[in-house]
């Protein structure tokens, strides 16, 4: 019976939350097991593979589990949480054990319905070569390249390694590489229907977001994929600064024919950063040209910037009106599920099977970009192999501990009510007042959420140093927050742009 009910549950859990926070709390469970069936209602006992995951399912999820058994058994369940025992088999890793069938699920669920997706929106021809691939088996997530917004010098240096194809894509950036996530969710699936269906929707497509959240991998992505599609096609990658060398150079030869003769007959044309247009006036004149030029032959344009359109600065209005002609997405910082996804698939590219408990404190500790946790996950390997020992919490704490000892003193409770104050443009002191207009009562509910996602605090602690306020004030808080980020693009960015500026 009670199989049946986890089981009915399982679904029911599965249509409701987010398919990758599914894959990773929810699916990996064993079935609930009966304690017992009384007048007062049923108690079940579920086992987490790790405490970590345990204090995790319990804060997060216990009271919609609870709450999704008692609706369809028809009378109370009470949930009760235990860790599971160690399994004393030779050489299996509790954490291991605990993660395969997990894992296994949400590479097979994670990245079919975002094709599926993309295929009913005329992406059929590239969902056949895709379908059935594993996205965790490879890959970074958003995995963009150590070089995908590097300094110019470094960009400049790679632009004149002579391995690189005529294109300039990289063949190990591809969607079956990239983990998806929330993060990226629109972006991918928007990139998954240009390399469908080039010149025909989203055009262009604009994709901004912060340093190192996968823009570059996306944009190569695409390439590739089409390439692989068509042959033929004529498709160039190539960062802002180059196109600004060569404009340079073809205004000293006077040689514009040949600028155009590059650019203007191109069918899929890929261009990161398009911020450092900034200022450069002849270079804004002759990318308006091969804009309207590829726009005008029904040829594609993806362009990446640290930045939506309407916040580049020094860049003609003419250029940033046509940026927001197609499709402007944003590529968000990954969320806790994608970062443990990321780290568990890149431990295994690297030979190296990471134990769940591990992956979770490091992704809870390193929230910036993917850059920043795969240079976490480095650190903590290279610890292992020269210390010569097992990857563990206390290595991981012990590898990482420059990392946290800054993060624990730049960002406080404090620090961020005065960060959210002076961009809501109230008082600090309204952080702590009883006062409830919207104008104070919102800035404050998104310091709260910000405070539980970006310090180690609990919520009696945060409420405490809001006022005094009890708790539940605090938890209703992050959770219409967090809801509200999901659904509203305005509140994204601007907690976007605090999180950034809070941590430097």
């Amino acid at each position: 019976m009670t199989e049946d009910l986890w089981q009915a549950g399982c679904e029911r859990l599965a249509a409701q939350l987010p398919e990758q926070q599914f894959n990773t709390w929810i699916r990996p469970l064993p079935a609930a097991q009966l304690v017992s069936d009384g007048p007062e209602g049923v108690v079940v006992c579920l086992r987490a593979p790790n405490r970590f995951k345990l204090d995790w399912i319990r804060s997060q999820y216990a009271g919609r589990i609870e709450a999704t058994l008692a609706e369809l058994a028809g009378r109370p369940v009470r949930l009760d949480l235990a860790l599971a025992p160690r399994d004393p088999g030779p050489g299996a890793s509790p954490a291991s054990t605990a993660r395969a069938p997990g894992a296994a699920a949400a590479t097979a669920a994670g990245p079919a319905a975002t094709l599926a997706a993309a295929a009913a929106g005329g992406a059929r021809r590239i969902t056949d070569a895709l379908q059935g691939l594993p996205a965790a088996a490879a890959g970074e997530a958003g995995g963009a390249p150590a070089n995908a917004n590097a300094s110019p010098d470094a960009t400049a240096r790679e632009r004149s390694a002579p391995p690189l194809p005529r294109h300039r894509l990289n063949p190990a950036l591809t969607f079956e590489t990239l983990v998806a996530g929330r993060a990226n969710q629109m972006a991918r699936t928007a990139a998954l229907h240009v390399a469908g269906a080039p010149g025909q929707t989203y055009n262009p497509l604009f994709i901004y977001g912060g340093v190192g959240l996968g823009k570059t991998h996306l944009v190569h992505a695409v390439g590739n994929a089409l390439l692989k599609d068509r042959p033929e096609a004529r498709v160039l990658y190539l960062h802002a600064e180059q196109f600004i060398s060569d404009v340079v150079r073809n205004y000293q030869r006077k040689t514009f024919d040949e600028l155009k003769a590059k650019y203007h007959s191109l069918d899929l044309l890929l261009i990161d950063d398009v911020q450092f247009f900034a200022g450069k006036d002849r270079t804004q004149e002759e990318f308006f040209n091969a804009f309207e030029a590829l726009l005008a032959k029904r040829a594609h344009i993806i362009m990446t910037s640290d930045t939506y359109p309407k916040g580049l600065v020094d860049i003609d209005q003419r250029l940033t009106s046509r940026f927001e002609a197609g499709l402007t997405v944003a590529i968000d910082p990954p969320e806790l599920e994608m970062r443990v996804a990321i780290l568990l698939a890149k431990a295994r590219a690297e030979g190296t099977e990471m134990p769940e408990d591990v992956a979770f404190f490091i992704a809870k500790n390193v929230r910036a970009n993917v850059r920043e946790l795969e240079g976490a996950l480095r650190k903590v390997l290279a610890y292992s192999r020269f210390t010569h020992k097992e990857i563990h919490i206390g290595l991981a704490r012990e590898a990482l501990r420059d990392l946290l000892s800054i993060q624990n003193r730049q960002i406080s409770v404090e620090n961020i009510q005065k960060t959210v104050a002076d961009f809501y443009k109230i008082k600090v002191a309204d952080m702590y007042s009883k006062k409830r207009p919207a104008s104070i009562a919102r800035p404050r509910q998104i310091a709260m959420y910000l405070a539980k996602d970006m310090t180690k605090k609990s919520l009696p602690e945060i409420g405490e140093l809001f006022g005094g306020r009890d708790h539940t004030t605090v938890l209703h808080a992050v959770r219409k927050i967090g809801d509200e980020r999901q659904r509203n693009t305005e509140l994204n960015q601007q907690l976007h742009v605090l999180e950034q500026t809070l941590k430097g």
